[in-house]
């Protein structure tokens, strides 16, 4: 493995890069906004973010990762559909190794933080993990005995989109029932605005944060609100816990984890999550009680991950 790499996760509204040393920490960063316009327009600022920081230090790095959400082809060349970005069939390595001169690596941004957790944060002790990012939706990355799973078209670990309820709510995907219907910070915000609209009493600390308005309420509100000991933000996060837990069990049948990683912005409620996702994990496991379960942890790296994540899985491009 080089001594350091570059890593960039490109999100919708930033692009955010690092220099990250061996050890997986970032020893430099450079931001830009992101472009909200042609996929050109993005690769010319992610290529200045990826310039900056190679120009900073004496030494060749030994590649760049580049994380962004979407389908990223097998060998990490393609976007195949990025619906925040609007890319389809983009050739994002192309168009960056023709400016920056470096190997280049495009990973789904759900694998690179899970991969940034798995070398430098909460799974750091174990071969076998799975990362569930609980934000928007829900992001998901699999290591399996200390190789990160892509599938046969770079397309596996789309766990937020495992069936869960038939013919149940719509998903930002088109199809029903999705586990991030029901089990992502998104669903959360759902169900705390509808308990705010309902105007019941239990609502009320809620609806104070909010303003009595309820499309103004956030899931940060809902964090602050448990965090403080509100009851009804407390029993919304148990039951967002409870499907986490669920959905964490049936993938515990097809992977069988040692550990499982807790990211997003929801997992700042840290137990008030954690302790409900433990519950539906254990009523659901299949021959509970005459097998080992996986643990669970919250994530430790935030918003670094994916930028180590990316980092690390370029510094192996030259093994």
């Amino acid at each position: 493995m080089g001594k350091w790499g570059i890593g960039v996760d490109i999100g919708g509204t930033k692009i955010a890069g690092g220099v990250v040393d061996a050890a997986g920490r970032i020893v430099r960063r450079a931001r830009r906004d992101t472009p909200a316009h042609s996929p050109d327009q993005i690769a010319a600022v992610t290529s200045e973010v990826i310039l900056e920081l190679a120009r900073a230090e004496d030494s060749d790095p030994a590649g760049v990762g580049v994380a962004c959400a979407g389908y990223i082809d097998k060998v990490g060349s393609t976007v195949l559909f990025a619906p925040n970005l609007a890319w389809r069939d983009e050739p994002l390595k192309a168009r960056l190794s023709a400016v920056v001169q470096l190997p280049v690596l495009i990973e789904n941004d759900a694998n690179a933080a899970a991969y940034g957790e798995f070398v430098q944060g909460g799974g750091r002790d174990v071969d076998d993990m799975i990362m569930l990012t609980i934000g928007t939706g829900v992001g998901g990355g699999i290591i399996s005995d200390g190789n990160l799973i892509r599938g046969a078209y770079g397309i596996g670990g789309e766990v937020g989109h495992l069936r869960v309820v038939p013919e149940g709510i719509r998903c930002g995907c088109g199809n029903r029932g999705c586990f991030e219907a029901y089990a992502s910070g998104t669903a959360l915000v759902r169900e705390a605005r509808d308990l705010v609209r309902s105007g019941s009493p239990h609502a009320g600390r809620l609806a104070e944060l909010c303003g009595g308005d309820a499309d103004q309420l956030k899931g940060k509100h809902v964090t602050q609100a448990a965090v403080a000991g509100d009851p009804a933000a407390v029993e919304l996060l148990a039951d967002l816990g409870r499907w986490i837990g669920e959905a964490a069990a049936s993938l515990a049948a097809l992977m069988d984890p040692q550990l499982f990683v807790i990211g997003g912005g929801v997992a700042d409620a840290d137990d008030l999550l954690l302790d409900p996702i433990r519950v539906g994990y254990e009523r659901q496991l299949t021959g509970r009680g005459h097998r080992p379960e996986a643990t669970f942890v919250r994530a430790e790296l935030g918003n670094d991950a994916g930028v180590i994540g990316a980092a690390m899985l370029a510094m192996e491009l030259e093994e």
